[in-house]
């Protein structure tokens, strides 16, 4: 789950918040037991618990419920399950105990006041009139936003990304806070068009690795070839080897199961000899033992280290530095722009923290940061630590960029306070002017709301040699932008030098249809044995491979 109110590190169509039918008359709600028909909402009735529920919902459910409670792909309108006549303590004792067979997780780690403020916004009419008088909208959109004039260079949308052109935004391109008002354009998921397939430079071939997946996430590549892939609504790991003539794997096996929105992985000690598997659930790290080769885990997994999980930002990237010493976990923030001052849900988050393998001596490595949490990366020469940030929202279309950067050890990277250098949040005026000078303005910037998520270094042999240590990362696209972005690969170039000079390319993009319809959104990347890249795709739960023909 990206951002707010639609969690960009959320996938769209997998995460079922709520029921999907009302149970049978003369029956508990989903077979709720009879002491929670007794429970009383503590929260019931106050104008401020139903604000805290709207928000808490555009955070952690509006991306598989929609808006306005009118569902999404397998996941109905709210209005579908009455429960306005639902008591509210089964609704309560559903959020919190989830259903596998409904595809809807435990949302027990939300602290109690905070589940029964969602009951409350859920139950309420207003939600529930809307979900029951929303119209199915036009796949993409508006038409006003398809009809508005091409964006000023050098932002773009989804309507001029084409694979091999080449953008660069400076700081100097900045446009001031609110210059356009902050937009809701979220992604409602459409199947893909027979007809349609993602579209990759002259040279390059894009095929579908694998499909029918739930949740597609991280991916992995092991030392052996082997590609580990989380799925993170269904609460597992899976791994696939080999690749027939067809590009399909010839093996796919469960390497694990009942896990807490796993997200993050990382093999451990760095080398061709892992002998750990570490998973970063969205409230700890935990770890499985691990030999190269190994199609499944051999043993229960070992609880490493607690982690930050009120709410917001729930993916959990995890790397470790080339000589094993640290590993490294990015934390997103609770909330799109609260001042860590006064709201203590965010302490530890919005950072990435530095743990000993084992898990004690946890400290801040760098901070300021939003949310890292979709990915980390580690430079294969230099060592450095990479990642890619979703920034805040609800600024403008194009303020606050996204970004890729290399990460200074004890750097701070703006966030509440001041973004992209000494440019403060309107939000936040007057606070912390001692920091306006310490803000690090990131190495490359990236369309505001693309959402990015996880980059790799390309350390195959397969593409031509220009692309070599480049990076890639899965844009997983905008909501908070009146049209949308992102919703593709990009390329950065490093020219062989370990640095980024600003600038980066559109690589895969066709993920959009042309009236705005959104099929496909990147998440994951890795670079197979071959020299491929694989992506997986949470809009058609799918992974792509592209390969390099030069044809």
């Amino acid at each position: 789950m990206r951002r707010f109110p639609c969690f960009r590190g959320l996938t769209l169509a997998v995460v079922v918040l709520l029921p999907i039918a009302l149970p049978a008359v003369d029956t508990n709600f989903h077979n709720a037991p009879d002491s929670a028909k007794a429970l009383k909402d503590p929260v019931e009735g106050q104008p401020q618990a139903m604000e805290e529920g709207r928000r808490l919902y555009a955070r952690n459910c509006l991306s598989c419920h929609g808006k306005n409670g009118q569902g999404s792909g397998n996941v109905p309108s709210l209005a579908d399950a009455k429960l306005d006549s639902v008591p509210a303590g089964e609704v309560f004792w559903f959020i919190t105990k989830g259903s596998k067979k409904n595809g809807m997780p435990s949302w027990a780690l939300l602290p109690e006041r905070q589940r029964w403020q969602i009951v409350t916004f859920v139950r309420s009419p207003e939600l529930l009139k809307a979900a029951a008088n929303r119209h199915p909208p036009a796949p993409g959109g508006t038409a006003a936003s398809l009809k508005a004039p091409p964006p000023q260079p050098p932002f773009a949308d989804f309507r001029y990304e084409k694979p091999g052109t080449t953008r660069k935004i400076t700081v100097n391109d900045l446009p001031q806070p609110y210059a356009t008002k902050s937009a809701e354009s979220g992604a409602d998921v459409v199947a893909r068009p027979a007809n349609v397939w993602p579209i990759a430079p002259a040279g390059f071939k894009v095929e579908q690795y694998a499909t029918g997946l739930d949740s597609p996430r991280l991916l992995r590549t092991a030392p052996n070839g082997d590609i580990f892939l989380a799925e993170s609504s269904a609460g597992r790991i899976r791994v696939f080897r080999g690749l027939t003539s067809d590009g399909k794997p010839e093996q796919m096996q469960m390497f694990a199961s009942g896990l807490k929105r796993p997200y993050g992985i990382a093999l451990y000690p760095p080398g061709k000899n892992p002998q750990w598997m570490y998973v970063g659930n969205t409230n700890e790290v935990v770890r499985f033992p691990y030999r190269d080769g190994d199609l499944k885990a051999s043993g229960p997994s070992e609880h490493i280290a607690d982690l930050p999980a009120t709410g917001g930002h729930w993916t959990r990237s995890i790397e470790f530095s080339p000589d094993g010493k640290k590993m490294f976990v990015a934390v997103g923030s609770e909330s799109n722009d609260d001042d860590t001052d006064t709201n203590p849900q965010e302490k530890n988050r919005a950072d990435i923290l530095e743990f000993n393998p084992d898990g004690s001596g946890m400290k801040v490595y760098a901070y300021g940061i939003r949310n890292a949490g979709g990915g980390l990366a580690i430079h294969p020469q230099t060592g450095e630590l990479w990642c890619s940030v979703n920034e805040r929202d609800a600024l403008g279309d194009n303020l606050v960029p996204d970004y890729i950067t290399h990460v200074q050890e004890g750097g701070f990277y703006g966030w509440p306070w001041w973004y992209i250098g000494a440019h403060q949040d309107p939000r936040q005026t007057g606070k912390h002017p001692e920091l306006k000078d310490k803000v690090i303005v990131p190495d490359v910037l990236l369309q505001a709301h693309n959402a990015s998520l996880q980059p790799t270094f390309y350390e195959g042999k397969q593409f031509p040699a220009e692309y070599r240590e480049d990076i890639f990362a899965a844009e997983h696209g905008s909501w908070n932008r009146s049209v949308r972005a992102g919703y593709e690969v990009i390329r950065v170039p490093l020219h062989q030098t370990g640095h980024a000079s600003g600038e980066y390319e559109d690589f895969v993009t066709g993920f959009v249809l042309p009236d705005g319809g959104v099929w496909g959104r990147p998440v994951g990347i890795t670079v197979a044995s071959d020299g491929s890249l694989l992506v997986s795709d949470d809009g058609s739960n799918s992974i792509w491979r592209i390969s390099y023909t030069g044809q």
